[in-house]
């Protein structure tokens, strides 16, 4: 009974985090706060930022419980909401080593549509990690609560984080391990990124990096969708935009509505 009730549990959450007809999401990560502090875009008005980011048509936003707790609203339309459970501060003897923070449980206390773990491979503490996104995963299954797992390839035995043959492995780890979305990095090119989600189960979403230009970010979302992306996670690209609504609609129109690039790109007034 346990097991049926957290099965139909996650289908209800999931239906807030992914658009019910075309099965893709736009999810704005905003756990920065805690790695690196308070960055331009989400070092006040948190409330105001999460408005902006609604107001353009997101899915869901993620952030740790300061969120939640702090980033209060007065008005705007709802949006999901995915904790984080896992981190490590820029000041960290290993900034690589995310550890767990919350707990499955707080985040069905709070209301919380996800939760999501960071997890990084090839670094020295990768099986710590891997550890708790097995525990991680068992939880959600028993609390119905979706999983969203970070996977990136990145440390001491990485060349290059975005090639294709360690990308799809660490992709393949969340999913073999009970994730239910997968965020990685874009691997460069439309062909690569097939590969990673065709040796997925899970629905594989793109991780934005650093910030970059409007056009670029539609064009990598165009290309990763029309491979079986499943849609994108952008943090700096969206709240450290001079409008993070225009931008969110633009992505909206994209994944959501099929635009092309510069149709969006107009019919947003970026």
């Amino acid at each position: 009974m346990i097991y049926i009730s957290g099965y139909v549990g996650k289908q209800i959450r999931l239906e807030r985090i992914f658009n019910r007809d075309n099965k893709k999401t736009i999810i704005v990560p905003m756990d920065h706060g805690l790695t690196v502090g308070p960055i331009k875009g989400i070092d006040k008005n948190l409330g105001e930022l999460v408005n902006k980011i609604a107001l353009g048509g997101a899915n869901a936003i993620l952030g740790h419980v300061g969120i939640p707790l702090y980033a209060h609203r007065g008005y705007g339309p709802d949006i999901g909401l995915i904790l984080h459970l896992s981190g490590s501060t820029s000041l960290s003897p290993d900034e690589n080593y995310k550890i767990l923070v919350n707990t499955v449980l707080e985040a069905v206390k709070i209301g919380a549509d996800g939760v999501s773990l960071h997890v990084n491979l090839g670094t020295k503490s990768d099986p710590e990690m891997l550890e708790t996104l097995g525990h991680v995963s068992r939880e959600c299954r028993e609390y119905g609560m979706p999983l969203l797992a970070m996977m990136y390839p990145r440390g001491e035995n990485i060349d290059d984080e975005h090639d294709v043959e360690v990308v799809k492995i660490a992709a393949r780890v969340a999913a073999e391990l009970g994730a239910d979305i997968v965020k990685t990095n874009w691997t460069g090119d439309p062909d690569s990124f097939k590969e990673v989600v065709d040796g997925c189960m899970a629905p594989v979403i793109i991780a934005g990096g650093e910030k970059s230009g409007v056009k670029g970010i539609l064009e990598i979302t165009k290309q990763s969708l029309e491979v079986g992306g499943a849609g994108v996670a952008y943090g700096r690209n969206v709240f450290q935009a001079a409008d993070p609504t225009k931008v969110v609609k633009a992505l909206s129109l994209i994944v959501h509505g099929n635009y092309e690039i510069e149709e969006a790109i107009k019919e947003a007034r970026l």
